[in-house]
């Protein structure tokens, strides 16, 4: 929300320092510590003006002083505090409701046409927790993109070609004895990850027998012996007659991969994530290596004595870093380069961002780096979004010894926990029930997830997690509710919500207010910073600050008819912002609990 006066201070100071573009003057609330309502801070003016930020202070300070009566000015170092007049306040803060959701965009030379890649699963298990932080954050990632204005393409590339899939279809072409999902009443996903899981078993038995016999290789990691084993021979031979094109293996190949993409299918909507297109690495994979043999006479790359090629990034201090195998294949980077391109290609867009795990920090650094080395105008503009590793309280997980959470096992225990936290607030069973928990459930897992910055590693803790107290998506989804509740209880009693501002000015009353006004900012911040945990911070927030006022300044039953319209104004502003905020955060809001 912009207050008048911060509108005639940008103005003013544009005047006063020069510059082709105003300031967007972000408003913060001011420290319980100082006296105001709302503090220009004037860091985050000083690059815009390229001045000291107490010389925009001094500015800034003096001009808010002279421009109002009604208004009283404290300028501290850098900081300009401002108390205004309560009834404008609430006036200029939620006076209109629709401006404060409108506060969220951007002006329309700032729309930009981003594509989010995310997700981007192998089709040789299910999903598990750590993918579901990865579609949570590229969700959230998109939706922000989209609240501020931006024209957003979601897309995931589904990793559906490699050694880990042949894996998987020669442990069901060797036990599956033509066992189907559908025979077996499994989904897709789980059914094929089951074999994976066998494979390695299988793998670990022969990697033991094989030191048994063999006490020099007692110090080697178990990878490095895989072609030292039966079933890993056998595996990479699937995998060169998957490459050399063996109908046989191409007909299990597909056969496999529709049983998981269907099994994603199911997941992702029980998520609601969706996308714009999904790419399979088989279909890609090969336009990397095509760029490179185009290019390879131009002195970009070089051949190397066993005929691998090569990219020296010694200047970028990245290294010397192979992009042909000797035998001419692909390595994962050169598969980024050409879909990188692709979606280019088919998108045209202004930047592309990825939501992939910390682990591919420097993977992405030399992938950006050789693309900006083949001329690409728009290599400038990519950017990666590392997210760290999610764990639960029980430690670690590994997938190749299936002791992973599965996404859909983790979504029925939150639907499950959510249930029976509901039931235990009811005399009876709601009719919605089944409904309601699987909402919860999903609110409590996206908002536990997505509440930690997104770089930090973390704990998830289901328990937790869907408490109706404490910081938790349950609890933010239960103060919007009770508002539904109240409206209509109001509605009910032919209690119409106006805004008889002057009736109003509690700091229960003011502190909601002033949040309110926090929120186009909050949205455009955690879009700027691909940091969703801003929304999930703030909403928590206003859901606290919203039961301190609920409980000290009663709505339905306040002293006046005037103050009773009024304080349902303001509940309804809020009830606003948090349906809104947990929408941005994909997150259904419910009308009860």
């Amino acid at each position: 929300m912009k207050y008048q006066i911060i509108k005639d201070l940008e103005e003013h100071l544009t005047k006063v320092f020069g510059g082709s573009t105003q300031p967007q003057i972000g408003v913060e609330r001011t420290p319980t510590d100082f006296d105001g309502d709302i503090t220009v801070n004037c860091f985050r003016q000083a690059p815009h003006f390229k001045v000291s930020p107490m010389d925009i202070a001094e500015k800034a300070g003096k001009f808010c002083e002279g421009h109002d009566d009604a208004i009283k000015v404290q300028t501290i170092k850098a900081f300009v505090n401002i108390t205004l007049d309560s009834t404008r306040l609430f006036q200029e803060a939620v006076g209109d409701e629709k401006a404060i959701l409108d506060d969220c965009r951007l002006a329309e030379e700032e729309r930009r046409k981003i594509v989010v890649e995310f997700s981007a699963p192998n089709t040789n298990k299910p999903q598990h927790l750590g993918h579901v932080r990865n579609n949570s954050l590229g969700q959230v990632i998109g939706s922000l993109f989209e609240k501020i204005g931006h024209d957003v393409a979601p897309v995931n590339l589904i990793n559906d070609r490699g050694i880990h899939i042949c894996k998987s279809m020669l442990a069901y072409q060797r036990w599956g004895q033509g066992s189907t999902p559908e025979s077996t009443g499994m989904k897709g996903d789980h059914f094929v990850g089951d074999f994976y899981v066998k494979y390695q078993e299988v793998f670990k038995k022969q990697v033991e027998e094989l030191r048994e016999s063999r006490p020099d290789l007692a110090e080697k990691e178990d990878e490095e012996l895989s072609l030292e084993t039966e079933i890993g021979q056998a595996a990479q031979q699937m995998l060169i007659d998957w490459e050399s094109g063996d109908p046989d293996v191409l007909s299990l190949w597909k056969t496999m991969n529709q049983w998981v993409i269907e099994g994603f299918r199911q997941t992702y909507k029980r998520m609601g994530v969706e996308f714009d297109r999904v790419y399979l690495e088989s279909e890609t994979y090969g336009k990397g290596r095509e760029i490179i043999n185009e290019r390879l006479s131009e002195g970009i790359f070089r051949e190397r004595e066993d005929g691998a090629v090569v990219i020296d990034l010694d200047e970028e201090k990245l290294g010397t870093k192979v992009v042909l195998r000797s035998d001419g294949t692909s390595v994962y980077v050169t598969q980024d380069i050409g879909t990188t391109v692709i979606k280019q290609e088919d998108y045209n867009p202004d930047y592309q961002v990825w939501v992939v795990g910390d682990e591919q920090i420097f993977h992405f650094k030399v992938l950006f780096t050789i693309l900006k080395r083949l001329g690409y105008s728009w290599a400038d503009n990519l950017q990666h979004l590392p997210y760290g590793m999610v764990n639960l309280p029980s430690g670690k997980m590994k997938s190749r010894e299936g002791t992973v959470v599965d996404a859909d096992d983790l979504f029925d225990e939150l639907a499950q926990l959510a249930r029976k936290a509901t039931l235990d607030r009811y005399d009876t069973c709601p009719d919605d029930i089944d409904h309601r928990a699987e909402v919860i459930g999903m609110s409590a897992i996206k908002f536990m997830l997505l509440s930690v910055n997104a770089q930090t590693a973390m704990t998830f803790d289901p328990e937790a997690s869907v408490k109706f107290e404490g910081d938790t998506g349950p609890y933010v989804l239960y103060a919007c509710a009770r508002i539904s509740s109240m409206l209509k209880k109001a509605e009910k009693q032919n209690v119409r919500a106006e805004p008889h501002w002057s009736a109003l000015g509690t700091e229960e009353e003011k502190e909601l207010a002033l949040l309110c006004a926090q929120y186009g900012e909050t949205v455009r911040r955690a879009a700027a910073e691909l940091n969703p945990s801003l929304v999930t911070g703030f909403l928590l927030q206003l859901a606290k600050s919203f039961s301190r006022f609920y409980r000290e300044c009663p709505v339905l039953t306040a002293p006046s008819p005037e103050m009773c319209q009024a304080r349902l104004a303001l509940s309804k502003r809020v009830h606003t912002v948090l349906k809104d905020g947990l929408e941005t955060l994909t997150i259904q809001p419910l009308e009860s609990m």
